[in-house]
């Protein structure tokens, strides 16, 4: 079975296609800026990489170029596209409609159109992909998995806020949580790298990049998760603030902030980039080591709130068997890890600083502790593609 997995942005459109079950990345590719003149889509297959101008495309063009790409005699990897059997979408919110990997029709769309004011920008423009690809591949089976249905298992008295009932029954204010799908594949590659028990095991994943987020996992099951009606919630990131006082708002406010403005500051001006004037943690690390006292002082924000969630967590949890580290900072950033694990031995956390430095991109345990510390890649994409061969050949 080929696997055409599809990751649709308001402006970006990552895809992987896979030969399944064997999971072999056939290619794989990016197209950035679209709707802007400098539109380029990047092109990956057998280790080589080509890169074709495709200024001011939409969606539509932009998926119609990757078609071609795939079946070009220079660098596709199929003769049309009729083998793709299979295209699996990354669907950002599923509210508390979808929490299974589900095979599109009209409704399942209506539904995630429904879901736009809970991911505005986000579900939109997984939708117009979804639009697309079923006019690009017209054979093939459209499948969506959402960010939101890993965490579908949280329980009532986690997921709900302590807010009006009719807030909850009318508009749905809850925490549904994001990054499901690099959770789950983390925590399931755990148990079959490092031989954790999966259906008894008690895991905090951290997923750390521009978008950060942890999810407290308990028998195989997400407990609780970080992030909460949207993306905005529990740690700090590139640019989102995490956890903040709500009266912060209100103080906003009344000194002249009107909601667009405030909107603006929490999402794309705060974070790492409020603190320091920068949003990527290498940037940042640049500053602290030329002295930096105010990257200084983010890094270690940053660090505690981590610790702060690994503490609640295990005792949500009652007890720790392993952390995992993924994404672009949790995969890549020794120091980051070390300054985590750090005065966490009571909890049995302590971590091996020699093995913990050293870089590979596989997945590993550095634990010197009880708890296992460990580092595993996410690949949201083989998550995705894997869930749609299962549900296709199981119905599962």
């Amino acid at each position: 079975m080929k696997a055409l997995v599809l990751n649709s942005g308001s402006s970006s459109l990552k895809y992987q296609l896979f030969q399944l079950p064997e999971e072999t990345v056939l290619c794989s590719g990016l197209v950035d800026k679209i709707g802007q003149a400098g539109c380029v889509l990047k092109h990956k297959q057998n280790g080589q990489k080509v890169d074709f101008d495709l200024p001011d495309a939409d969606h539509t063009e932009a998926l119609n170029k990757v078609s071609k790409v795939l079946v070009s005699e220079e660098h596709g990897v199929i003769k049309s596209a009729q083998e793709v059997d299979v295209v699996g979408h990354r669907v950002v919110h599923g509210g508390e409609e979808f929490n299974t990997t589900t095979i599109i029709n009209e409704k399942v769309k209506a539904k995630i159109k429904a879901l736009f004011s809970l991911a505005p920008l986000h579900n939109p423009a997984n939708l117009q992909g979804i639009d697309v690809a079923e006019e690009v591949f017209p054979s093939a089976k459209q499948i969506a998995v959402f960010d939101t249905a890993f965490h579908s298992n949280i329980p009532e008295h986690a997921y709900r806020y302590a807010i009006p009932n009719e807030l909850y029954e009318k508009h749905g204010i809850r925490t549904y949580g994001f990054h499901g799908t690099s959770h789950r594949f983390v925590a399931n590659k755990s148990k079959a790298l490092f031989g954790i028990d999966p259906d008894k095991n008690k895991i905090v994943t951290i997923h750390l990049g521009n978008g950060c987020s942890m999810a407290a996992i308990k028998d195989n099951k997400c407990i609780d998760t970080t992030m909460g009606l949207g993306p905005l919630a529990g740690l700090v990131m590139g640019t989102r603030s995490g956890d903040i006082d709500p009266s912060v708002i209100f103080y906003l406010s009344e000194k002249g902030h009107d909601i667009s403005d405030i909107r603006l500051i929490l999402n794309k001006n705060s974070g790492l980039k409020g603190l320091t004037g920068e949003s990527d943690m290498r940037a940042v690390k640049e500053l602290a080591d030329k002295g930096s006292s105010a990257a200084k002082l983010a890094l270690d924000i940053y660090a505690y709130r981590i610790k702060k969630y690994i503490g609640a967590y295990t005792a949500a949890l009652n007890g720790l068997d392993s952390i995992i580290f993924t994404g672009g900072v949790g995969e890549n950033d020794a120091d980051m890890r070390a300054n985590v694990c750090a005065e966490m031995d009571a909890l049995g956390i302590e971590i091996n600083n020699e093995e913990n430095a050293k870089w590979s991109d596989e997945a590993r345990d550095v634990s010197n502790g009880k708890v296992k510390v460990l580092i595993i890649p996410t690949n949201e994409e083989l998550e995705i593609a894997t869930q749609c061969y299962r549900l296709i050949t199981t119905g599962e």
